[in-house]
């Protein structure tokens, strides 16, 4: 059986039926996404910032300039942060206003940032990113220098408070309302790639990438 990542702060309170704490399903729905958002306090003043994550393990990653108040302010503040994470599946029109909804999978999680200092380490991790973002483009790149990887920082949180929320299902309308004379349904949300568009400053024809981050 996974581990459950509930705690006192991860319990979801409205809507609980939607909601899991399973380790193995929370780690899908972060790796399904690369894009987070991170709320953090400074002197009382709350700030949320989206950024582009990725994990590796049991521990949740993400970077950014070394002076980034979401990498070394959160290293530094030793304070908690929540992270969301939410990924939109369809629209679900029902036969009711009140009723309408979307389908979703989403996850927030907690914990107390820290920094990853150990320069191979942090070297290691970015091409787990990058790897993540588009495979096995990395050893076509040009490598990455000292000052690159000391000049960003990196941060992490050990994923063992947590929960996610989903909704897949069609319309759930009352009981009276099924017999009335509208479409009702759910119109799924079908996200891809477009068409590559090469750098205009490149004059070769160069060989565009063949995988690519898969939402």
């Amino acid at each position: 059986m996974s581990q459950s990542l509930e705690s006192p702060l991860s319990h979801v309170r409205r809507g609980p039926k939607r909601a899991s704490y399973d380790a193995e399903l929370i780690h899908q729905i972060i790796d399904s996404a690369l894009l987070c958002h991170i709320a953090q306090q400074k002197e009382g003043q709350c700030f949320v910032v989206p950024t582009c994550h990725w994990r590796d393990g049991d521990y949740f990653y993400w970077h950014g300039h070394a002076k980034a108040r979401n990498v070394h302010g959160s290293a530094q503040a030793q304070q908690k942060v929540c992270i969301s994470i939410c990924q939109l599946d369809g629209l679900v029109l029902a036969r009711s206003a009140f009723h309408h909804s979307v389908n979703y999978r989403s996850v927030c999680l907690f914990g107390v940032p820290e920094a990853v200092t150990d320069f191979d380490e942090k070297a290691r991790h970015f091409k787990i990113f990058l790897d993540k973002v588009c495979p096995e483009r990395w050893e076509s790149l040009r490598p990455i220098t000292d000052d690159e990887i000391k000049n960003t920082g990196l941060v992490r949180i050990k994923i063992e408070e947590a929960s996610a929320k989903l909704r897949a299902e069609p319309p759930v309308d009352d009981a009276a309302d099924y017999d009335w004379p509208v479409w009702a349904g759910v119109i799924p949300l079908e996200q891809k790639w477009g068409k590559a568009q090469q750098d205009p400053k490149q004059t070769e024809p160069y060989a565009e990438p063949e995988q690519l981050f898969a939402l």
